[in-house]
């Protein structure tokens, strides 16, 4: 790293530490946490885009997918529902990948021809209506134990860090069926393809109850480090927050916030220094002659597909690592908040103002691009305040200009990155 590059890891730590100064400390690690997912998440895109040129734009559903794991892993089993329909639910899923594997061989044995498509049709039709008579009153009879509540089949009830490297299985999985088919594709199709891809994964997650709850949400995802009230329960923690000099509440929330950031800040060392290390190898090198010509590495005798597989996974399996630790920093999985915007056009941004193919760059824009977007709105708010200060109330213009505040942080996002292609085209810290 040169001294500019430490120069704006400071200036990002500054901004971070001003806001523990100026706001409260709570508000800081609240940004730091997030920072550090979002350079987790940052780094998995980079893995993809600055090492071997692929456009995902489906960040949303990998990291979905991570956060689905978490859940599976950490929530208890309710037995009513796994009674109600447990076993039918997996026998439908089961006869549902049966069908596929039928399809599939029925299209490999059967020749061209009129033959072929009239046993694909009855096949298909018949699997369809055998795999919606099992699976469709199995769920009906899970989702009618305790909807308020439950409704779900729940988790393995294992402890929430497991459940990390299973989103990133999890998101790894479903990386290989997607590149499989799609990563063929051409640049600008293969976009469109993951996009749809994430948006099935969300409407998935939204509509199917029995695995997610669906809208409802799933809440009190349990958790890697005490909790608040616990700490303010225990006699020797309080003595020790009133020593220092502070609130028992405000103690106790700091002390959880600063533990999630250990455990974040270790993901994220390791990530950063593996990445770093397979840059750095002849493995990394290879990946940017690839990304750079793909016909000359082809006629170097590289497998330029397999790559571009075996690349996409992985990126895609940290996207679903900081999905899951995300999930669980929350606390609640909430499948109507992945929205593209933040999880897919934000990571972008983060990845191309910091530096795309630089492993540095994108942890810097993580930090620096989470940042701008949760302090814009509230200092756009005092910024529209002081401006009409002056201006009647009940103006049309007055009221127009503060209705415009929750737009700020769109327009801070553009003109940021619009400044940063304009005066540093390779990015902040761009690839060396």
């Amino acid at each position: 790293m040169t001294m500019r590059d430490r120069a704006l890891f400071a200036l990002v730590a500054l901004l971070i530490a001003g806001t523990g100064f100026l706001q409260s400390w709570n508000a800081a690690l609240f940004i730091l946490n997030y920072g550090l997912i979002s350079a987790v998440m940052a780094l998995g895109v980079n893995l993809q885009w600055g090492y071997a040129g692929l456009f995902n734009i489906g960040v949303m559903g990998f990291s979905a997918l991570g956060g689905l794991a978490v859940v599976l892993i950490a929530m208890p089993p309710v037995p009513e529902a796994w009674a109600a329909g447990g076993v039918r639910v997996w026998a439908g899923l089961a006869v549902g990948l049966g069908v596929i594997a039928g399809a599939i061989a029925i299209w490999r044995k059967l020749g061209k021809g009129r033959l072929r498509g009239i046993a694909m049709i009855l096949w298909l039709i018949a699997g369809f209506f055998l795999y919606r008579a099992i699976f469709d009153p199995a769920v009906e009879a899970i989702e009618a134990i305790d909807p308020a509540a439950t409704g779900y089949l729940g988790g393995l009830g294992l402890p929430v860090l497991i459940g990390w490297p299973v989103g990133a299985l999890l998101a790894a999985g479903a990386a290989w069926v997607i590149g499989k088919t799609a990563l063929g594709l051409r640049s600008d199709y293969l976009a469109i393809a993951t996009l749809g891809i994430a948006e099935i994964i969300i409407a998935v997650l939204k509509n199917e109850d029995w695995l997610s709850r669906g809208v409802k949400n799933v809440n009190g995802i349990p958790r890697p480090v005490p909790y608040e009230v616990d700490l303010q329960s225990s006699a020797e923690f309080v003595a020790r927050a009133q020593d220092l000099g502070l609130d028992p509440l405000t103690a106790s929330t700091i002390f959880v916030k600063l533990l999630y950031a250990g455990l974040f800040a270790l993901v994220l060392v390791v990530l950063l220094w593996l990445c770093e290390k397979a840059l750095k190898s002849p493995w990394g090198r290879m990946m940017r002659a690839i990304r750079d010509n793909e016909t000359a590495a082809a006629a170097m005798g590289k497998d330029v597909t397999r790559r571009h597989l075996q690349i996409f996974i992985l990126g895609s399996a940290i996207c679903g690592l900081a999905g899951a630790m995300m999930i669980t920093y929350d606390s609640q999985l909430t499948p109507s908040s992945f929205q593209p915007l933040r999880f897919t056009f934000l990571i972008w941004v983060m990845v191309i103002v910091g530096g795309s193919g630089n492993n540095w760059g994108s942890v810097l824009g993580g930090f620096l691009i989470w940042f701008l977007w949760v302090q814009v709105e509230p200092l756009g708010a005092w910024l529209m305040g002081v401006i009409t200060s002056g201006m009647a109330d009940g103006s049309a213009l007055k009221t127009h200009l503060l209705d415009s505040v929750a737009h700020m942080r769109l327009l801070t996002m553009g003109v940021v990155l619009l400044v940063v292609l304009r005066f540093s085209p390779r990015g902040l810290i761009p690839e060396r």
